[in-house]
């Protein structure tokens, strides 16, 4: 694995080894903050199930002013602290420990309203995904032009509108697809 673009292009990036991860892909990385562009630099960008910390890292590279990776595994935890320091960032940054729901508690407790908000559950926690997506539709986490981006296989069915999230974008690369939601107009 390797950062796309940016301050740390062509990086590598440790692995997840062992540990039982699913990495988003390059080229769907790629494709992905292609699509974001210079939206990414001075935003406060949330990666929710982190993994290795690729996505979080990658919005680092290219001038996130506030990164926050939220990862419930500790040894994944450490994963995504290893990679940050092997690029020696240490500054814009926080890992928190905490299950994805938990996480967004903490983040609206501080009054924190996220420009992007990225999250790729593993594939088999449908219900989990479900629950997030209705937490962040009812919250105010995100920010009013704000983007919730869904990593998910492409035999997951996400609501096309919640209530106050509606999809504007479906991307599809292989058997990984990504949902862009944004908050919708008022009627």
């Amino acid at each position: 694995m390797r950062v796309i673009a940016g301050k740390f292009r062509s990086r590598l990036l440790q692995g997840p080894g062992t540990l039982r991860l699913r990495p988003t892909g390059d080229r769907l990385r790629e494709t992905l903050f292609n699509i974001l562009g210079p939206a990414v630099e001075e935003s406060l960008f949330v990666d929710l199930y982190s993994g290795t910390g690729a996505i979080g890292i990658e919005a680092v590279s290219r001038g996130a002013r506030e990164t926050i990776f939220v990862e419930s595994h500790a040894a994944t935890a450490r994963l995504i602290r290893a990679n940050l320091a092997a690029l020696k960032i240490d500054s814009g940054v926080e890992v928190m420990e905490a299950e994805a729901l938990r996480g967004l508690d903490r983040l609206a407790a501080r009054h924190l309203i996220a420009d992007f908000i990225f999250l790729d559950p593993p594939y088999d926690r449908e219900q989990e995904l479900a629950e997030v997506l209705d937490y962040l539709d009812a919250s105010h986490v995100v920010a009013p032009r704000g983007l919730v981006i869904v990593e998910h296989r492409d035999k997951t069915r996400l609501p096309e509108r919640l209530q106050r999230l509606e999809r504007t974008r479906l991307i599809e690369q292989g058997d990984a697809h990504l949902s862009l939601y944004r908050l919708a107009a008022a009627a």
